[in-house]
């Protein structure tokens, strides 16, 4: 009996905890989610001098406040299955993790309280609490194409690099230390600057050459900056194509199995797919 009390409580804090669908969980997630905001919110406005010095005090209350919040949600969340290991080292269960400790660490290792901005990946959360289908879609397809063009572009960027030597070498041989190319690695620097079209302006060409050089490597750049775009345009719309076939559907089901949390079951799915328990 106490046994099947202990799990009815774990279960019912996991449906609050985990879950965006019913509306208990649906609401600690929205609440936990305006939290996380106002976190972030005072992180930076601790980093105000003068708002700091003037309200220091409520600040760190608040933040304090909001620390063992977080701090009693991640213990709930490690409690209330029955792997938790399987929370503890996923993505959102390191970020839980080191969102919440830098309070604590900052009586140990002064500024360390800084690092509470990292709260701001959280936020991240908020597919699963508000449960945008189009969103979740979209992010889905996103991810998708990102990694099909991975080997294309990390080959490209592997060019572009060869390009940034060979360009900047040549500006270190044409213009040398009176322009402020003083080294192969500052021309490169300056090479690589134009062109993703930033240009500082802290280095620029004097010869007419180097001025000549210049302009092809600005051409280039704009060039260079739509070979990825369309890569990954190219991998969104073939992964477009394979959404709309038969048979192919956005599930936007939040449900995490209380067994081993896995997530992205299917709509209306009885047993978590991954290892077979009741949800």
């Amino acid at each position: 009996m106490e046994q099947k009390a202990h799990s009815g409580w774990k279960h019912k804090l996991h449906e609050v905890i985990y879950e965006a669908d019913t509306p208990a969980g649906k609401l600690f997630d929205i609440v936990l989610f305006v939290l996380i905001i106002l976190s972030v919110i005072l992180v930076m406005l601790e980093s105000v001098d003068h708002i700091d010095a003037e309200h220091h005090k409520i600040l760190l209350t608040l933040e304090w406040i909001i620390t063992i919040f977080f701090s009693l949600e991640y213990i709930a969340r490690i409690i209330s299955i029955k792997k938790p290991w399987k929370y503890i080292f996923s993505f959102y269960g390191i970020i839980d993790f080191v969102s919440t400790i830098p309070l604590y660490l900052s009586y140990i290792l002064a500024g360390s309280q800084v690092l509470l901005a990292v709260r701001a990946f959280r936020l991240l959360r908020v597919f699963r609490i508000l449960k945008l289908v189009k969103f979740i879609g979209e992010a889905s397809q996103l991810q998708s194409a990102l990694k099909a063009s991975r080997t294309k572009i990390a080959v490209f960027i592997y060019v572009v690099l060869i390009l940034s030597v060979i360009l900047g070498t040549l500006m270190y041989l044409i213009e040398g230390d009176e322009a402020g190319f003083t080294s192969i690695p500052t021309s490169i620097y300056w090479t690589i600057v134009t062109l993703t079209t930033v240009g500082y302006g802290d280095i620029a060409p004097q010869t007419p050459l180097g001025q000549f050089l210049a302009t092809v490597i600005m051409v280039l750049g704009y060039g260079i900056i739509a070979v990825p775009t369309g890569i990954v345009t190219a991998e969104f719309s073939r992964g477009n194509k394979g959404e709309q076939s038969p048979g192919r559907r956005i599930h936007t089901n939040t449900q995490a199995c209380p067994n081993c949390s896995v997530e992205g079951h299917r709509d209306n799915a009885t047993h978590c797919y991954n290892c077979g328990h009741l949800l």
